[in-house]
C-alpha cells in the first residue's frame, strides 16, 4: 500500500518529505523570551522522529506579545542568536523547521498553566496588555485599546521577526491568527469594537491581519512557504464563523499564504464545543474546498490510520499533531511502520524498527 500521509508535499520551493507535522505547542520554559536547553532537547527529540515539519511554540514578535512571561520570543537579535543552534540541530535530521510568529493580545501576561490561571500582575512580572478594543477575556485583565502607534509597532514586530527567521535559515513561518490571540481578536466581532478602518464590518476587521500578512510576505523569501493559523469558528453565536474564515483564507492566499492551518475556538470563554477525534477536520476540508488553498487539519488526531484517512480522502493536505507528538516524539516513525511506508530512519534507530 502507498501511504498518502508519507507522500511528499511541495509548497513554493520547499518540499516536505511527508505530511505528518508537529503542531506549535507552548512550553513556558524561557527566561526573557530566550530559547535555552529545553528547546534544544524538546525540538531535537521531535526532529529525530522524522516528522515532515517541526514547528516551534508560539514565538512572540514583541515582549508584550508573550502569552506568559516564560514564552519564546524573536523580537531582538539576541533571541535569534539563542535560536540559531536549535535551528542547526533540527536541520541535521533532514526535517523542515518552522517558527510560529505570534502576539497574544488581551490573552498576554498570563500565568503558565502549571502555576495557576489568570493574569500576571505588573508588580509580579506581568505587563499592560493591548488589544483591538478594551474588552477583557473572561476574568483576565482589561487590555488597553491599541493606538495608531501600537498598530505600527506590532506590525513592525511581525516583519522584523520574519526577517530574523529568514536569516536563521528557517524553512517555514506561520502567522498566528487563531485561539483568541491578537489577530484573531481583530477578526472577531466579539472582541473588536473599533470604529476606525480596522473595525466594523468583516472587511474592516480583516484589514489589519491582512496588512501583516502582506508585509511579512514581502520580506519572507519567495521560495519559502508562509503558513497561517486560523480559528474557523468561535463556537459562540454572533462570533467569527466558517464563511468569514473562507473569505479571509481566500484573501490571505492572494497575498501569498501557501497553506492555512485550520483550528477553532479560543476567543471567548462561552464557547460550546463537542470535542472528539478529528472534530476540527471538517473545517479544514471546507476551507480547502471553498477557498481553494491547501490546508492542515488539527485537533485530536492521534492514530496513524486516522491521519492517513484525512490525507487520502482529500480533507486536508497535512495534519498538525500536538499532544500525540509530545507523548511520543517519534510518532511519525511508528506511523510509517504501521502504514507500511518506506521512509528513511536515522541510522542510530534502525534496530528499533524490528
Amino acid at each position: 500500500m502507498t501511504s498518502q500521509l508519507f507522500s511528499p508535499l511541495t509548497l513554493r520551493g520547499t518540499t516536505f518529505s511527508n505530511r505528518a507535522w508537529v503542531s506549535p505547542m507552548c512550553q513556558y520554559s524561557c527566561v526573557d523570551g530566550l530559547a535555552n536547553h529545553w528547546q534544544l532537547i524538546h525540538l531535537g527529540a521531535l526532529a529525530t522522529g522524522r516528522a515532515g515539519l517541526v514547528m516551534t511554540e508560539a514565538t512572540a514578535v514583541t515582549s508584550d506579545g508573550r502569552i506568559a512571561p516564560e514564552d519564546l520570543g524573536l523580537w531582538s537579535d539576541a533571541h535569534a542568536e539563542a535560536l540559531e543552534p536549535i535551528v542547526a540541530a533540527v536541520e541535521t535530521q533532514d526535517v523542515r523547521f518552522g517558527i510560529q510568529l505570534a502576539h497574544a493580545g488581551r490573552k498576554a501576561s498570563t500565568v503558565a498553566p502549571w502555576k495557576g490561571s489568570g493574569s500576571v500582575a505588573v508588580e509580579d512580572g506581568g505587563w499592560e496588555t493591548v488589544a483591538p478594543s478594551a474588552l477583557a477575556f473572561g476574568q483576565f485583565a482589561v487590555p488597553r485599546e491599541m493606538t495608531a502607534d501600537d498598530l505600527v509597532r506590532v506590525k513592525a514586530g511581525f516583519v522584523e521577526s520574519a526577517i530574523r527567521a529568514a536569516a536563521l535559515g528557517v524553512d517555514v513561518i506561520e502567522i498566528h491568527a487563531a485561539h483568541g490571540y491578537l489577530l484573531h481578536e481583530f477578526l472577531s466581532p466579539l472582541s473588536n469594537e473599533r470604529t476606525d478602518q480596522y473595525g466594523g464590518d468583516a472587511a474592516g476587521r480583516m484589514a489589519y491581519p491582512l496588512e501583516i500578512i502582506r508585509d511579512v510576505r514581502e520580506v519572507w523569501p519567495d521560495d519559502r512557504p508562509l503558513l497561517l493559523r486560523v480559528s474557523a469558528t468561535d463556537w459562540v453565536e454572533g462570533g467569527w464563523d466558517l464563511p468569514s474564515t473562507v473569505e479571509f483564507a481566500r484573501q490571505a492566499a492572494a497575498l501569498g499564504v501557501d497553506l492555512v492551518d485550520v483550528s477553532t475556538a479560543g476567543l471567548d470563554p462561552r464557547q460550546a464545543i463537542t470535542v472528539g477525534p478529528g472534530f476540527q477536520v471538517p473545517f479544514a476540508e471546507a476551507v480547502r474546498r471553498e477557498a481553494g488553498v491547501p490546508t492542515a487539519a488539527v485537533g485530536l488526531i492521534t492514530q496513524p490510520a486516522q491521519a492517513e484517512e484525512i490525507i487520502s480522502s482529500g480533507q486536508a493536505d497535512a495534519v498538525m499533531i500536538g499532544r500525540a507528538m509530545l507523548r511520543e516524539p517519534r510518532w511519525a516513525l511508528r506511523a510509517a511502520h504501521e502504514l507500511g511506508a518506506d521512509i528513511e530512519w536515522a541510522p542510530q534507530l534502525v534496530r528499533g524498527r524490528h
